[in-house]
């Protein structure tokens, strides 16, 4: 089949590839009750998934004093550490990508984890072997700042304008606007679908379903 649009497809990890929202909002909670911070409540712990640890937790929780900071990483961190061997894969994201790979495209991850977090997510999904290249919050400027989709496309030598970003928040799809990539959002993670689509993706799916029938259609 050969290639409509696109050359790269690069995928946000958390609410997109992995069914983690709830368990991250439901970590910054805990992380903010454990210090005697105001607790945000789910909309705005959502809201903030997708940025790198240190915007998330500063905009979750806005009264945080800078010397804090570290405090609440580490309880964050402590809370998801307990909980991630319990996250699984959207369900058709194997498949998916394997399609995808088999098309002989591009794919790549741009991520608010961190490395290590992204390295043992990959491990534990069995999906190292699919993605060519990988951009991580702690290696590089955070969403919705170009850098990563500009450092992925560069590794990669593809063009920004056969470049596509897929996520469930509003960051993933500014980054892409703001690094002159293409957008597509996907509504059954973090982000409301209206405020998906305020953006102006090429295409918003609802499911993985979805957005593999979209894929292999149209890019």
């Amino acid at each position: 089949m050969a290639r409509q649009q696109f050359d790269l497809i690069v995928f946000d990890w958390d609410g997109t590839l992995m069914d983690s929202t709830p368990t991250i909002a439901k970590c910054i909670q805990l992380a903010s009750k454990d210090l005697g911070l105001p607790v945000p409540d789910d909309s705005a712990a959502s809201h903030v998934i997708g940025l790198g640890l240190k915007d998330a937790l500063s905009y979750a929780v806005p009264t945080l004093d800078p010397s804090d900071y570290p405090r609440l990483a580490e309880r964050y961190r402590y809370h998801f550490l307990t909980r991630d061997a319990e996250l699984v894969l959207f369900a058709g994201v194997r498949e998916m990508l394997e399609a995808l790979h088999g098309e002989h495209y591009f794919l790549g991850v741009a991520t608010g984890k961190t490395r290590v977090g992204l390295q043992r997510a990959l491990a534990a999904s069995g999906l190292t072997q699919w993605f060519d290249a990988t951009r991580c919050a702690d290696e590089t400027f955070s969403k919705p700042h170009p850098a990563m989709l500009q450092e992925l496309t560069r590794e990669l030598g593809q063009d920004m304008g056969r470049t596509v970003m897929i996520g469930d928040t509003t960051h993933d799809l500014q980054m892409a606007a703001n690094a002159g990539a293409h957008g597509i959002g996907v509504s059954y993670g973090a982000h409301p679908e209206d405020s998906l689509r305020a953006m102006s993706p090429l295409h918003c799916a609802g499911s993985i379903g979805d957005l593999t029938e979209w894929l292999l259609a149209n890019a």
